[in-house]
């Protein structure tokens, strides 16, 4: 009996999309829900060429009767929905009838089907939408369609195809989701002769995820499991410490159908929050069940996003989902520690864990370490706040200036503060006074510069020669400063003249890294990994970076493609810690698959950008002050430095007939 039947014109009319084969992955993404649709368990895609020239899916589905064939190939001819009143619970993946009339209009189609009750089956082949052959066949049971030579008929469309590498990666990205989608399914990718993915199809999606994004990812993930509201959800969602620096990797499906949703990428993000670092997103492949007649799948010609009829019992099931699974599979462990027990062979002898401790020793440790800290803390302080200077307090996130009622002198105004010893100078000069030994009659701690004599008309880092430019330049490059401290561990003070300056150490570290790579661009300098760092990307991320290895290695990166969506990062900037390489190296992949269209110079400015964010000093950190003064004295010698490289102002000024107003010294 036959199946396919064609839909009424109001039906059509409902349902119509005006799809437009795009390109081959939208080819393979129709064909391969089919596919699913025919109940298909074992189904295998290969391709030549990107997919442009060949592309070839089997599967051992149901297949289709031979009356069917014909009509099969006609617009809004269907077998999933019958009447308008279908799309309102629709559960499979395909129902408009449009794809296959779509793809045989621009190019050269071929099928070859059988079903379990037909003794032969049919080979039909059909190019630009009319019929060439229609036999009878020997076949198995199932269906084999393949595309030969798409838009050979339409030469302007074909020219805007991009190369067969990107292509291809594009149509390994949907099959990668369909797998993801369907790990009860075994998908076999070939292309261009080469096996590219074979999944279990067990059934699991863990081997599902192990076979598309490999053992690094996968181990990264903890299970979901939780139902609320009759909307079941299940799948893994990323550990905090696995989280990533951009959304590529966040996977979810309703009812099977991977789909883009604001709703649940916000419940997921809203569930890991402050578990997550600022600037981190969790990664995640989630599937959630729900009533079919809840969620309305024909509001996108890609069925690419859907409508909710309630979004909120969506929203938190899966915030609920992914909280639950934080709270038992990433609780904190209880660390029990081993006791202590004498060792007898001497009354100062203990062991802990298997490790001998002098107690003498110790007790001489502790007294070492403690002076140390004093000796650096008084010469911090020292720093901060020399004589008679007002002292800015911090109460919670709050700066407080109080006024001592006394004037700064010409010498405070011009005060430098020397470097405060290292923790390790200062232990070295408190232990000969624990030992009974004096310590030595002169400092050895350095100026951070060589400072010339104290002249009033150019102190600090100004020579002669170069006053005159000095006293034209900006008002806060002056020849007399005074670093007064830091605030919020953020914000560093400096008087100059008569302003008071803030500077954000942040932004101004992060436009002097970016100088220093701007100056090295044609020689950047790199520092080769002892080990090389795998990093699993999705498909469109991958295809870009592979494209850009020339760019990546002029900012000093060194990338090999490992193939399977992984590249090794062989070597980084010398300026990257290697905590931060990984990191920085994934948000550079975002910005490249953003930005393909991009010229050039803009994407070596975004990677430029990336790096000097990630290795500069960050907001909220402690940070001596000789690190501080150092950074003011490099600023103070780059007038030109104003903004970092994302255009947010580096220093702020507050004049000191504005603050003298705050405490009524004057009246306007």
């Amino acid at each position: 009996m036959s199946k396919v039947k064609l839909l009424d014109k109001h039906t059509a009319e409902l349902i119509a999309a005006g799809e437009v084969v795009e390109r081959p992955s939208s080819v393979v993404k129709e064909l391969v829900e089919n596919c699913i649709d025919a109940g298909a368990n074992v189904i295998t895609v290969e391709i030549k060429h990107g997919g442009s020239s060949y592309i070839r899916v089997t599967d051992n589905g149901e297949g289709i009767s031979s009356e069917d064939v014909p009509t099969a190939f006609l617009r809004h001819a269907t077998s999933k929905i019958r009447v308008g009143t279908d799309l309102d619970s629709i559960s499979t993946l395909g129902f408009r009838g449009e794809a296959l009339a779509s793809i045989c209009a621009v190019s050269k189609m071929e099928l070859i089907t059988r079903t379990a009750e037909s003794e032969c089956g049919v080979h039909y082949v059909i190019e630009g939408s009319d019929e060439v052959v229609n036999e009878e066949i020997g076949c198995a049971v199932g269906t084999t369609i393949i595309v030969r030579e798409m838009f050979y008929n339409t030469p302007a469309r074909r020219k805007f195809l991009k190369s067969d590498k990107t292509e291809g990666n594009a149509i390994a990205a949907v099959i990668d989701r369909v797998a993801l989608s369907h790990p009860e399914i075994s998908f076999r990718f070939v292309r261009e002769g080469k096996e590219a993915l074979l999944t279990p199809g067990d059934g699991k999606l863990r081997s599902a995820i192990h076979a598309v994004y490999g053992r690094e990812f996968t181990s990264g993930l903890i299970p979901v499991k939780y139902g609320y509201n009759n909307v079941s959800v299940e799948g893994f969602v990323s550990k905090p410490v696995n989280s990533r620096p951009n959304r590529a990797m966040q996977i979810f499906f309703i009812n099977g159908r991977y789909v883009r949703s604001n709703t649940m990428q916000r419940a997921l993000e809203e569930a890991c929050k402050g578990a997550v670092m600022i600037g981190k997103y969790p990664a995640c492949v989630l599937g959630i069940s729900l009533d079919c007649s809840a969620v309305d799948v024909n509001v996108h010609p890609a069925k690419l996003e859907v409508r909710f009829t309630d979004e909120r019992p969506v929203y938190e099931a899966v915030y609920f989902a992914v909280k639950s699974s934080l709270a038992e599979f990433d609780a904190p462990r209880d660390v029990e520690l081993p006791p202590v027990r004498r060792v007898s062979t001497s009354p100062n002898m203990h062991e802990y864990s298997g490790v001998q401790i002098d107690l003498n020793q110790t007790v001489r440790s502790e007294a070492i370490r403690n002076r140390a800290e004093h000796a650096q803390a008084q010469s911090a302080q020292s720093q901060r706040f020399p004589p008679s200077a007002p002292i800015p307090a911090e109460a919670g996130d709050k700066l407080i200036v109080s006024d001592p009622g006394a004037a700064f002198s010409a010498q405070d105004a011009g005060f430098i503060p020397p470097v405060p010893p290292t923790y390790e100078q200062a232990v070295r000069a408190a232990e000969p006074e624990i030992h009974g030994t004096l310590p030595p009659e002169k400092s050895e701690y350095p100026l951070p510069v060589e400072m010339p004599p104290d002249e009033p008309e150019h102190t600090g880092q100004t020579s002669p020669e170069n006053i005159e430019e000095i006293q034209k330049a900006d008002s806060f490059i002056m020849p007399q400063y005074n670093i007064v401290g830091e605030i919020f561990n953020t914000y560093i003070l400096v008087e100059s003249g008569g302003e008071l300056i803030l500077i954000d150490k942040h932004a101004a570290h992060e436009r002097l890294i970016y100088e220093r790579l701007l100056k090295q661009k044609e020689n950047p300098d790199s520092q080769m990994l002892l080990s090389p760092i795998p990093i699993t990307l999705d498909k469109n991320q991958y295809d870009a970076v592979t494209q850009s290895f020339e760019l990546l290695a002029s900012a000093g990166f060194e990338v090999e493609d490992f193939g399977m969506g992984t590249v090794l990062l062989r070597s980084v900037p010398t300026i990257l810690s290697g905590d931060d390489a990984e990191g920085a190296f994934l948000e550079i992949a975002g910005q490249l698959r953003a930005g393909q269209s991009s010229v050039t110079t803009e994407r070596i400015d975004w990677i430029y950008h990336t790096i000097a964010c990630k290795s500069a000093v960050k907001g909220g950190d402690r940070n001596l002050p000789g690190e501080l003064a150092e950074l003011v004295l490099t600023l103070i010698n780059n007038p030109d430095v104003r903004y970092c490289p994302h255009g947010r102002p580096i220093f702020v000024s507050l004049k000191q007939r504005e603050i003298e107003k705050y405490f009524g010294r004057i009246q306007s």
